[in-house]
């Protein structure tokens, strides 16, 4: 008796997975809109620690600590 073949297919990933409903329930702009949206949040909040950590080092070269409040 000879063992059924083993077929090796991919399970797709949770965020292929999202991708591929998002695209059918959602029009091509729709999806270019959020997903702008999606990465002017991640650019802002990179600038946000840039600037704290900005401050932080303008603090020490004047000799003093700054507390930011994050």
């Amino acid at each position: 008796m000879q063992a059924a073949p083993v077929r090796a297919t991919a399970i797709p990933s949770f965020t292929t997975a999202l991708r591929a409903v998002e695209s059918l329930l959602m029009s091509g702009g729709q999806r270019t809109a959020r997903r702008n949206a999606w990465n002017s949040v991640l650019e802002d909040r990179r600038r946000a620690k840039d600037r704290v950590e900005a401050e932080r080092v303008l603090g020490q070269s004047a000799g003093r600590t700054v507390s930011v409040q994050r």
